[in-house]
């Protein structure tokens, strides 16, 4: 995959050389923003993925596939890349999912943690052994999770899980924030609406139809593009972010105004 996205000479860059690892790149919007981050120079990207393989045509890129199921894989995509890019300077933690789609009344126990388990644990575990990285180094760095804007508003009854677990994601944004400060460690979040990366079609099953629907419900009326999301998270990487940490920035077109 080619750098699809031409940058304006002011476009924000994070500094050159940094070593940036995205877990779950080969999303909708990971596989934008590798495509952005390919504009800074002598960036090292390190683009995660669980089974879909996305080929980067440029050797910058290192990709890393492993399966997130507990703290032990997510140990091992940070070392590996660690060991590849011999250091790291960021994480923007895009991974998770949806895998229960039916009303929480009907959720069993079994799936419930599952939900908890992939969109909010592993995010931590990440987050925390880049932490360690990062303080062991003192280098300082940059750490991006991502919440949902649902999760302000008790979710829906097919996604309530989910939104307690991006709930909990805005706790530890704050939580990590305040410790990693001390080391020039700095943990920032977005809070996404709706946006056109795939995630309701893979996750939802979402027909053509029922993606309008929603689309309107914005009062932009229109769904987020990729591209938008991978900008803002290009912005907290840069310079340009160096004095905002501890914050959830929501990406919604003004959706729940």
């Amino acid at each position: 995959m080619k750098n699809s996205f031409d940058q304006p000479n002011w476009f924000p860059k994070p500094k050159p050389g940094q070593k940036i690892l995205i877990t779950g790149a080969t999303g909708g919007i990971g596989r934008q923003l590798v495509s952005m981050l390919l504009g800074t120079p002598d960036c090292i990207i390190g683009a995660h993925g669980n089974t879909n393989k996305v080929e980067w045509d440029d050797d910058r890129v290192f990709p890393i596939y492993q399966e997130l199921v507990g703290e032990s894989s997510c140990q091992f995509v940070i070392e590996e890349f660690v060991r590849k890019a011999r250091g790291l300077d960021a994480i923007v933690v895009l991974s998770g999912s949806i895998n229960y789609s039916g009303h929480w009344l009907e959720i069993s126990e079994e799936e419930w943690n599952g939900e908890i388990i992939q969109n909010l644990s592993l995010p931590f575990f990440l987050a925390r052994e880049a932490m360690r990285h990062m303080i062991n180094s003192k280098s300082g760095g940059r750490i991006v999770l991502t919440g949902t804007e649902s999760s302000l508003h008790g979710g829906s009854e097919k996604s309530f899980p989910y939104a307690v677990a991006k709930r909990g994601t805005e706790c530890m944004v704050q939580g990590l924030a305040r410790e990693g400060a001390s080391n020039n460690i700095l943990v920032n979040g977005l809070r996404m609406g709706y946006f056109k990366s795939g995630f309701h079609e893979r996750w939802h099953n979402k027909t053509k139809k029922e993606l309008e629907a929603r689309a309107a419900l914005v009062p932009l009326k229109r769904g987020g593009d990729p591209n938008e999301a991978a900008a803002m998270i290009i912005y907290l990487l840069s310079e340009y972010g160096k004095f905002i940490t501890g914050q959830m920035i929501p990406l919604t077109g003004g959706d729940w105004l």
